[in-house]
């Protein structure tokens, strides 16, 4: 899916590690999109926050992101794969318009179709941009998430394969089943709904077991 992100990978803010400015995020990016966006429905009760959407080169809104819970930051304040309770929950909500083959605006080429797939690329691609195993060099980051980006990708492209498992989860009220897998990192799922978008998710700290979606009625409230 070709998209001028801002960001695909939701790229971490800080030197530090810190979660990003909340002054850099804006609803002016949302309320351009054309399909609804979806969110953790209201049996959460946590804090709501905007994150980022990802353009097409001419411009037009084609996914974004909403988080739920603490907002995480790239250190993540235990050790991956150690055991230990992560000191930041939160699940981020993906939304993926659900397109064709199509022509781009200007004519010149053919943008690519959108699916379950790429749902499940983002949201993975969207948990390792705030994982950074304790262990490693910062000098060794960019090798590591250019690798783990591609693995991501790899098992986007095999929603069937063992990796993945199936899990039902409301939508609207409705019983929907969505591709779920979880690793070292976090979890990472991804589905689709009848309102004309694939939905994808990836959290820490909160089980997706009990988790639910609904399309947002007013997206400023995350504002």
């Amino acid at each position: 899916m070709e998209t001028t992100s801002q960001a695909v990978a939701q790229a971490p803010g800080t030197e530090g590690g810190g979660p990003l400015p909340s002054t850099r995020r804006t609803v002016d990016g949302y309320l351009l999109a054309p399909f609804p966006w979806y969110g953790l429905d209201e049996a959460f009760t946590g804090p709501r926050w905007l994150m980022q959407v990802g353009t097409a080169a001419d411009g037009a809104v084609e996914h974004g992101s909403l988080g739920h819970g603490d907002e995480p930051s790239v250190k993540n304040e235990y050790a991956v794969g150690s055991g230990d309770e992560p000191r930041e929950k939160f699940a981020v909500v993906v939304t993926v318009a659900a397109s064709p083959v199509r022509r781009s605006a200007d004519g010149t080429g053919l943008l690519e179709a959108t699916s379950v797939s790429s749902a499940a690329w983002l949201a993975g691609v969207g948990l390792l941009s705030f994982t950074w195993p304790g262990q490693m060099d910062h000098s060794l980051r960019d090798d590591w998430l250019e690798q783990q980006t591609e693995t991501a990708w790899a098992l986007a492209d095999d929603l069937t394969g063992p990796e993945w498992s199936t899990l039902s989860l409301p939508v609207d009220g409705v019983p929907t089943p969505f591709h779920y897998r979880e690793s070292e990192f976090g979890w990472v799922l991804a589905g689709s709904t009848s309102e004309g978008v694939h939905v994808g998710a990836y959290g820490r700290g909160m089980s997706a077991y009990g988790l639910g979606f609904a399309m947002i009625k007013e997206i400023k409230a995350y504002a």
